[in-house]
């Protein structure tokens, strides 16, 4: 393994236009120095076990945040069902990327059900959603565990696994904090799978054991289960400490095993965990967790975006005007990726002669319709509304009800304060020409103070049709 740098751009994953940095990265301190997804076999005398690399950066990949989603063609699907199968006969398969499969573009059958045979996929990206999910870990239906590691860039987090017995056990650390305590036997029931582990070992075992690293010597490595001291795990080789239990013990229900292991400086680390040496207990993983890494987050967004069209539409005709809205054109004309133009639409980016689904794109489209686009058509019609009733911007102030109106025009204001930033967003990532032809940021945000004037500027006689109606439907 070679050095890592202390900040390496590895980090930033889905970075402004780094998939080529990336790579460079990862032919210079990867151990396999290679590109793309691959199978590396790992030998051993009771065994192989197969890594399969998952790459689904996008070619060419653009600047945020456009690179939010990965993306899977049939070919390369077709390259790790074949990986997948040449797997077959190992001990265990561990698949890894950067991406979390909820966020991978994938034809069916997906992603996930390709790598059904695994016992873990390890990704990052999503990391610990700038600390609100500490632990992002899950496990798919046909299996396979999914679990996503914090970031090394602002969090220094990294994860060590093993395979004690062909049992597979890990533990997510933060670098310079030692000991490193990991517990091999018994492993963790809420990462146990039959379908992919001879759990059945665990009842039949002599020894826990656990791994312990430091700078300094281990002094010693004490062992609790239940909160009842068990003993003094014992060397025996390399980082691996051993004690003897007879887990015939434990074979009712759940129970917690305690380490606490301390080395020759006086530093002192624990790790624990709940077990069972029963195989058809389960625990289950947090549900916001399992929906965060589950979910198909690309067709959310479709779905959530085509939801918001239609409200905005339906804001319209509540308000009887009949307009709609138009979302064929381009949002945005610009410097896609470095010395390359492109144009961003909803349903895609064409960039450099290639196609990009849409995924973030979505995303995007939902935040500017939900904080701007529908609360400025609602503000235009509630002043319409205003107009109606025969006030003008003044008089309407007048009318006593301060705390009723003021908020609404600092709410429009306040949104669109964010719509400028949107736009100062769009020239700093895309360039001044993405700024200059960008219908959906700069031309919307010219326009706004436009229609507002226009509203409460609009003469009296203009509105006569809509406010004998208006004064007809209250009337009855």
């Amino acid at each position: 393994m070679a050095n890592l740098p202390w900040h390496s751009e590895e980090d930033e994953g889905h970075g402004e236009n780094c998939v080529a940095g990336h790579q460079r990265e990862s032919r210079k301190y990867s151990a396999m120095r290679r590109d793309g997804s691959f199978r590396y076999v790992h030998s051993a005398p009771f065994g192989n076990y197969s890594f399969i690399s998952v790459d689904a950066t996008r070619s060419p990949g653009p600047k945020r945040p456009f690179n939010f989603f990965g993306i899977l063609d049939e070919k390369q699907m077709k390259e790790l069902l074949l990986l997948a199968k040449e797997s077959s006969q190992s001990n265990h398969t561990i698949w890894f990327g950067h991406f979390t499969t909820s966020t991978i573009l994938s034809p069916s059958p997906g992603i996930q059900s390709i790598m059904s045979s695994a016992t873990a996929y390890l990704c990052g990206h999503l990391h610990m959603l700038g600390g609100l999910m500490p632990v992002l870990h899950t496990r798919h239906v046909q299996g396979t565990l999914e679990l996503e590691l914090g970031d090394w860039k602002d969090n220094r987090r990294y994860r060590i696994f093993a395979f004690d017995h062909d049992l597979f056990s890990f533990a997510d650390l933060v670098f310079g904090r030692w000991p490193v305590v990991l517990i091999t036997n018994p492993k963790p029931l809420l990462y146990s799978c039959g379908k992919h582990e001879p759990l059945e070992r665990l009842l039949h075992s002599t020894h826990i054991r656990v791994l312990a690293f430091s700078l300094s010597s281990i002094a010693s490595v004490t062992v609790r289960i239940d909160g009842a001291h068990l003993g003094q795990a014992v060397h025996l080789s390399g980082p691996i400490f051993v004690l003897k239990w007879n887990p015939r013990n434990y074979v009712n229900g759940t129970h917690n095993i305690e380490v606490v292991v301390q080395d020759s400086a006086g530093r002192s680390q624990s790790a624990h965990h709940v077990f069972s040496v029963q195989e058809n207990i389960h625990l289950t993983f947090d549900p916001l967790a399992s929906f965060i890494l589950l979910t198909d987050h690309c067709i959310l967004a479709r779905v959530l975006f085509v939801l918001i069209v239609l409200i905005q539409l339906a804001t319209l005709i509540t308000f009887r005007l009949l307009v709609c809205p138009q979302l064929k054109g381009p949002w945005f004309f610009g410097e896609i990726i470095d010395g390359k133009l492109g144009c961003c639409f909803s349903f895609g980016i064409f960039v450099n002669g290639h196609f990009l689904q849409g995924g973030m794109t979505f995303v995007v489209g939902i935040l500017q319709l939900v904080f701007f686009n529908i609360p400025l058509m609602a503000y235009l019609c509630w002043s319409l509304l205003q107009r109606c009733f025969g006030h003008n911007f003044r008089s309407h102030l007048r009318k006593g009800k301060y705390l009723k109106i003021i908020p609404v025009h600092l709410l429009m204001l306040l949104l669109y304060t964010w719509q400028v930033y949107s736009c100062y967003f769009l020239h700093m990532t895309y360039g001044t020409l993405a700024l200059l032809v960008s219908p959906l940021r700069t031309w919307l945000t010219l326009l706004t103070p436009v229609l507002v004037r226009c509203v409460w500027t609009l003469k009296s006689a203009e509105l006569g049709a809509f406010m004998v109606q208006l004064k007809s439907h209250l009337s009855s």
